[in-house]
Formats: C-alpha cells, structure tokens, sequence
C-alpha cells in the first residue's frame, strides 16, 4: 500500500491523485479549509431546516415525490430511507479501483463545502478509504443522470453500517462487522445528507480518469508497435520527417511522428527490399500510423480536459452557494463526460483496428517482403502466428461493438421527471473491456512484430537500438523468440503483461529518451 497522502480541500482534486488512491492505496485526509467549508455549509442547512416553509433535498422528498413537505420528526428516515431503496444495484461486482474512486471523488465535491453534509460524515467517508473498507458495487443501476445512483448509494449505505463491503483482506463481510473491526462509527444521516451522498458522476469520472492514464501508455506502446511492424516490413521512415507533419500542424500526428523516428533512429532494416525495386509507397496501416494515432491523441487531450473540469467541480443537487442560498441544479447530468468515454471508445476500436492491419501484413507471405508464412519456422509443419492474428482479429471485432456510443440513448426514469439521462455510466464501463482489450491487441503486435525484426536480424540486418531493446526486454519477461510451434498463450499473456504495465515503454526509452 502506497503511504503517500492525498490532502483533499475545497478546491477539487487531480487525475493522478484519484489515481493514487484508487489504485495504489494513498491515505486521505481533510483539509482544515474543507473542515471549515463543511461546518459553515452544514450550519445554512440546519437554519433551512428549522424553517417552516419546504426546501427540496432538506425538506421535502426526492425527484418525482419533491412535492411532499416531510416534517421534522420523519427526515431522519427520508435520508436512510433514500440510501436504501436506491441502494437496488444488479449483476456482477465493480472492480475495487472503481469503487475507491467512487468514493473519493464524491468525497471530493462534499469536501467543497457546496454540499451541506457535516465534518464528521466527511471524515468517516476518509475513513473508509484509509481503512481499505470497500462498499459491494454491482454493474447496473446508473443512468448516469441525477449522479450514479445506485452506485454511490451502496457506497452511503456501507457508510450506515449496512449492506456488505469488502475489507483489505479481500473477503466480504456485512458491512457494520467491518466498520467495528476498525473502530469507525456508522454515521447516523441528517437532513439533506443522504441524497448529497447520491448524486455525483463520480463513478463515471474515476472511471474516465483510469482509462486516461491506461490509454496513454497504450498509444505510446502503439507509437512503438507501428514503428517495429515498418522495420520489420522494410518500409520507409522518410514519412515520419518532422516537415511533411509541420504542413498539417495537428499535435498528436506530430507526436507519434516523433515517437516514431525515435524508434527507428540508427534502424538498418527501413528502405531496404527484397528485390531491386525500390517501393514507392508503404500500405496505409504503416505509412498512416501517425495520422491515426495522432488523432486519437488529441481525443485523449481533449478527454483529459473535460476530466478536468469535472475534477474541479462540486455537483450536487441542491447545492449550498456562498451567499447562503440552496438552490436547485442540472448539474449531476453526466453528458460532458458521457460523450468523451464513447470518444475514447471509438479512438481505441480504430487505433486496435489498425494495429491489427500491420500485424496482418507481417504474416501474409505476399505482403510481407520475404518474411516466412506466418511467420513460422517451418512453414505446413508450423503454424506460427497464425491463431494469434485471429485472436487479435477476434478482439477488434469486439471493440467495434463497445465503440457503439451509449450517450446517443435515453431511457426515461422517475416517473417522467428524469426524462433525459447520458448513460454515463454505461460509456464508461464498455470503455473499461474497450481499454482492456486494446492492450491484448497491441501486445499482438508486439509479440509478432519483435519475432519479424529477429527473423530480419538473422538475415545479416540489424534492428534500430530502441528495437533491440523492446525485443531483449520483450524476452525476458517470457515470451519467446522465434522458433518451431508451442503453446503460444503463455506467450501472449506475457506480452499483454509487458505492455499493459508500460514495461515496453520503459525499455524503449532506455534508448530513446522520454516519448511523448
């Protein structure tokens, strides 16, 4: 468990400190200007409350059932009573990293002051974290509208001492079993608490925040597959030179350029042939990686600024505002960070599908300029890469299906009252298998590409430096080089290791220096 702590205040957070506590355990603690925004909030809420006349989210009911004026002997209910029929998730648990991110972004916006919700409540969500309590989250039951309902209302009821979580052993267990094994309080929810717990896009943020830090050690894994399947095609990197890419000035094109060329710098494989024609011109999949990773680079950047807006907001509904007023709010309704996780699916499919397209050429005998059939070694007596082009194959049929945008759909809910949704939600958990997937298809590549640079390397030509170094590195995390068949998944799965924890960017840029 990593001890770096992540100071939470009234200003929002940042994606490598969700990313900190999510995946890699930091501590949270409070801020004493969140401390102080908290009470001064709570303190407007309570003089509300007091009041005779009805104020939605304090003293009323909730969305559709707003119209009812709740008496002050029956809130105390209303706010269990809201965590746990909302509490009605379905289907298979949320990963745990999800869940801790869950948490801590609504632990964020409460933190802003702009909430109502007390110190204290704050400081046992903290607790929770620390404590490595993790509230069971199922997959279904966010429209990702009014927040992530039944999402963050599992989370609010572990903080109630109810329902079942999982504690840092791993095991399930009731949640009030927990809580008392750490010594922490279950809260008892006053007036406006429950549903300020419930209604965040947190869930689809953390997730949005994740899938940015995977995706772009993905592309820059990509940048490098791209350049080992050219070497290894005997293409030419004359397209990559800096000024054919300073005429169509997009950012991510010029990057991947350059990660590229790094790659390549000192290759004795690129331009030459096989025959005495020179080749004019290199298939689309090699000549246009830059283009095409490049722009889902600048999807990534545009993704990350919207996650950013999103990390320095408070939403709720009501909100508490400065001027002591609590006023109503669309706020929670999750379509800015809906439309970039479908962006970011639809980047990943066509960014698989094109290293799909490389790893193709490599096997095909009439495409790859003299490479064995499938690369095997003793081709009809092997088949060498054969299966594994289907598998990636297989993959990228997939993530053309999860680049299906979930924001273009509404259903309606709440009686009509919800009448428009994002799906927020439901983006963001595709983009998750979108992501996972997109590893696996680069580690293909990789995996076929390194074992086509070593074939070319055992023909007297010798592999840019960077190569050689993904190839020595690639090995000595267990997959194997070149030779007769064996059984390959071992292989693969260590490739898509290698990949998916930036190992191959790191070896490369041993060489390289930093890649963008």
């Amino acid at each position: 468990m990593d001890m770096h702590t992540v100071v939470v205040g009234t200003s929002g957070t940042t994606a490598e400190d969700v990313v900190a506590v999510a995946r890699h355990g930091a501590r949270v603690e409070l801020s004493a200007a969140a401390v102080d925004a908290l009470a001064a909030a709570r303190l407007i809420v309570d003089a509300l409350a007091a009041k005779p006349e009805p104020v939605y989210g304090v003293s009323t009911g909730f969305g559709a059932l707003a119209s009812r004026h709740i008496s002050h002997e029956l809130r105390a209910q209303l706010q269990r009573n809201i965590v746990r029929s909302h509490a009605a998730g379905m289907g298979p648990r949320v990963e745990r990293e999800v869940v801790r991110a869950l948490m801590f972004l609504r632990l964020k916006t409460v933190a802003s002051g702009h909430t109502g919700v007390r110190p204290e409540v704050a400081q046992t969500m903290a607790d929770l974290l620390n404590a490595g309590i993790t509230p069971v989250v199922h997959e279904y039951g966010s429209l990702g509208c009014s927040g992530d309902l039944a999402p963050l209302s599992h989370c609010a009821l572990t903080l109630m001492g109810e329902g079942d979580a999982e504690g840092p052993d791993g095991t399930v267990r009731p949640a009030g079993e927990l809580l008392a094994a750490h010594g922490i309080a279950p809260v008892e929810l006053a007036e406006k608490e429950g549903l300020a717990l419930l209604n965040g896009t947190d869930g689809m943020l953390g997730m949005l925040v994740m899938a940015l830090a995977d995706l772009k050690n993905l592309y820059t894994s990509a940048d490098i597959t791209a350049a080992l399947s050219l070497e290894a095609l005997l293409g030419t990197d004359k397209v990559l030179a800096p000024e054919l890419h300073a005429i169509r000035p997009h950012p991510g094109q010029g990057a991947s350029a350059d990660n590229m060329l790094r790659v390549l710098a000192g290759s004795g494989l690129t331009g030459h042939h096989q025959d005495d024609a020179p080749r004019v011109q290199d298939a689309y999949s090699v000549r246009c990686a830059p283009q095409v990773n490049g722009a889902g680079r600048d999807t990534l950047d545009h993704a990350a600024v919207v996650a950013g807006r999103e990390l320095a907001s408070s939403v709720d509904n009501p909100v508490v505002l400065p001027d002591g007023r609590v006023e109503s709010n669309g706020n929670f309704h999750g379509a800015p960070v809906a439309y970039v996780l479908d962006f970011l699916a639809i980047v990943a499919a066509d960014l698989g599908s094109i290293c799909e397209r490389r790893t193709d050429r490599l096997l095909d005998k009439n495409r790859s300029h003299g490479l064995p059939p499938f690369l095997a070694d003793d081709a009809g007596v092997d088949s060498g890469l054969m299966i594994a082009q289907y598998t990636q194959a297989a993959l990228v049929s997939e993530m053309k299906r999860l680049a299906v945008p979930a924001s273009a759909d509404s259903i309606p809910s709440s009686a009509m009252q919800e009448d428009h949704v994002s799906m927020g939600w439901s983006a963001a958990r595709k983009l998750r298998t979108a992501v996972d997937n997109l590893a696996r298809i680069v580690a293909v590549e990789l995996y076929a590409a390194t074992r086509a640079v070593e074939l070319r390397a055992a023909e007297g030509l010798v592999p840019a430096p960077a190569s050689q170094a993904a190839v020595a590195a690639l090995r000595a995390a267990g997959a194997e080089g070149p030779g007769p068949d064996r059984f390959l998944a071992p292989d693969l799965a260590a490739a898509d290791t290698f990949v998916r924890e930036g190992r191959l960017v790191a070896a490369v840029e041993l060489v390289t220096g930093p890649l963008a």
